[in-house]
């Protein structure tokens, strides 16, 4: 695989429209084995690790809008926003490292708040 100067630009936006546009699978396949990502829950270890952290959020949107992503060979910030059914106009950040052609980290930044309150577990 050949790496241009903005392969890590270039497969963050895949990745975050893979799954915003509910294409789990694809998005998964963008991640080296061994993936950790950081998020505000915790951090996740390993691409089925991923999945079960992933899969329930991206299975709800009902809209998304990637507002960019930047980037350049090895690094890559992709600013999102998703509408699901109990959450309207949740933004989010995902900051990627890629390393021999796959994402090794990602760093989730997102305010759990608005989803708690969404469920009612806090009163707004």
């Amino acid at each position: 695989m050949t790496v241009t100067n903005a392969f890590a630009q270039k497969i963050a936006e895949d990745f975050v429209r893979a799954w915003t546009g509910k294409d789990v699978d694809t998005a998964l396949s963008l991640l080296a084995d061994d993936v950790v990502c950081e998020a505000p829950s915790g951090t996740i270890e390993g691409v089925e690790g991923y999945r079960r952290f992933l899969e329930p959020f991206a299975s709800s949107i009902v809209g998304a809008t990637v507002t960019g992503v930047l980037g350049d060979d090895t690094n890559a910030a992709a600013v999102y926003t998703v509408d699901t059914p109990f959450l309207k106009d949740f933004r989010g950040i995902d900051y990627i490292t890629a390393e021999n052609g796959k994402i090794t980290r990602v760093i989730s930044v997102f305010d759990r708040l608005p989803m708690a309150q969404a469920r009612g577990d806090i009163q707004q």
